[in-house]
């Protein structure tokens, strides 16, 4: 829901936000997310706890934000109020709404797990995984290595789920594949609208390279680890 209503609303704004307004574009999406994130609290569509986890994604979303913006990887190229150095406040909460859909569908969905790893070594896998998004910058990109450790800790993991009265199973591997798609696509769509551009898209829009799409599963990891400090996996029994 979160993700949802946020990108239709970039979507929207690329088609009427009108030049030369006194509230810059970038400002007025940081109202909105404020605004639906609000929301789905004071409705109770999430839970304060579930709240401090999204809100300590956003942290980690903007930080890399910043770092990356800084080495050119993308850019948010609009006039905006509300910025950390060149970074909109407001694409921290589209980190957040990744953290915000698994924390949800893990309640939701009553998620349990088949031969899921040491929680230890998930946070491990996932510091790694962070540091990684910073130091291939200047240093050997470990990506590789990182998708390798990522397969070995969860291939053999099952995650059982509940949709109305029926169970199903899935491989998680799958279904992180399965989210990271999403999100490449919603990121498609938000590099359409111009609210961020990949330096190829700067004169033309193009689609967004495939390897983000490699990014994504493993930021996959990050949140999901992430959200499971607050929703300890539980085991199929």
């Amino acid at each position: 829901m979160f993700g949802g209503l946020f990108l239709s609303v970039v979507l929207a704004s690329a088609y009427v936000w009108p030049q030369g307004a006194s509230l810059p574009r970038y400002d007025f999406l940081v109202l909105v997310a404020v605004l639906i994130q609000g929301g789905m609290l004071a409705f109770k569509l999430e839970k304060p706890s579930e709240a401090l986890v999204i809100l300590i994604f956003h942290v980690v979303g903007t930080a890399m934000e910043v770092f990356k913006t800084s080495h050119g990887s993308w850019t948010y190229p609009e006039f905006g109020y509300l910025k950390i150095a060149a970074v909109p406040l407001f694409s921290g909460f589209m980190y957040a709404a990744v953290g915000s859909y698994i924390a949800r569908v893990t309640r939701i969905f009553d998620m349990h797990y088949q031969n899921y790893p040491p929680l230890y070594l998930t946070v491990a896998l996932a510091f790694g995984i962070y540091a990684n998004f910073f130091t291939h910058h200047f240093a050997p990109d470990l990506r590789v290595l990182l998708f390798a450790a990522t397969f070995a800790m969860f291939f053999k993991t099952q995650v059982h789920y509940r949709v109305f009265r029926h169970r199903h199973q899935m491989s998680l591997l799958l279904g992180f594949a399965l989210v990271a798609l999403f999100i490449w696509i919603a990121e498609n769509i938000g590099s359409w609208s111009k609210v961020w551009l990949y330096p190829n898209q700067m004169h033309e829009w193009a689609l967004v390279s495939l390897g983000k799409f490699g990014s994504w599963y493993l930021l996959m990891i990050i949140s999901f680890v992430l959200v499971n400090l607050v929703h300890k996996p539980k085991a199929v029994t």
